[in-house]
């Protein structure tokens, strides 16, 4: 088998680390001799790149490398990332990079970014003397498809731990959040939601980065990605995670939500 990942704007869009989630993806295939490459989507890069990935991941962003990216992914670009998210080819996009598939993006100065759209929701900075929204997160995912999909797979309900860091606020219309905040601020601090789930897109404030910390994650992006790919059921072999484990148990326990 093969997979080939498409790393949206690696060289604007990978602020806090989440560079590491294109290298959990990558190990995590390759200890599972699946062969896997990455696709760079950047300002080189044209909208027939965008049909080779199976799967993509997107980073976060500062605000001028946001809008140097939407002047970018435009026209037949945009299209076909678009097409990709909408045939059922996953991802993951964090901090950033939902805000860029949202509706728009108001920063604290300056004009409003528009986005792509994919996602219904929007993004909105409340102003230079508010408080950012830092600190280790905590939720459950609650997006029905992925939540009852990972819930089978680990016999409990799937937790994710990660970290955010951003001004702007985000709210969402008609998409389904992606999880339940159970410490930290979440979207916007105010209505308990963290994310969106569409199609099989995660977009999330988690980072850290998101993957390393929560290996089910990146396990089961990378068998719906085969699954969409091969059309046919596929089943990932276990890996020894107990480091991973350790890590989140030590971190929960810190946080005093260990059971």
């Amino acid at each position: 088998m093969e997979l080939k990942i498409g790393w949206l704007y690696p060289n604007l869009m990978s602020t806090y680390g989440d560079r590491g989630n294109v290298i959990c993806l990558q190990r995590r295939c390759q200890w599972r001799k699946i062969e896997v490459s990455i696709v760079r989507l950047d300002r080189l890069a044209d909208a027939s790149q965008f049909d080779l990935v199976d799967l993509i991941v997107g980073g976060g962003a500062q605000d001028r490398q946001q809008e140097i990216v939407m002047r970018d992914l435009q026209g037949a670009k945009a299209e076909a990332f678009k097409k990709k998210i909408e045939s059922g080819t996953p991802g993951v996009f964090t901090c950033g990079s939902p805000q860029l598939l949202g509706k728009y993006y108001e920063p604290a100065l300056g004009q409003r970014i528009e986005g792509l759209g994919l996602l219904d929701l929007y993004s909105k900075h409340p102003g230079l003397d508010a408080k950012r929204c830092i600190g280790n997160l905590v939720f459950e995912l609650t997006a029905s498809k992925i939540a009852r999909e990972l819930s089978a797979n680990l016999n409990s309900k799937p937790i994710a731990i990660g970290f955010e860091n951003h001004g702007g606020r985000t709210y969402l219309g008609d998409v389904e959040p992606l999880g339940r905040v159970i410490k930290g601020y979440g979207n916007n601090g105010e209505d308990g939601t963290e994310g969106a789930f569409y199609c099989n897109a995660i977009a999330t404030y988690s980072h850290g980065p998101l993957l390393p910390k929560n290996p089910f994650i990146a396990d089961w992006l990378i068998q719906t990605a085969l699954q969409e790919k091969y059309r046919e059921s596929i089943s990932l072999s276990k890996l020894e995670d107990s480091l991973a484990s350790s890590a989140r148990k030590a971190m929960l326990q810190r946080l005093e939500l260990a059971s």
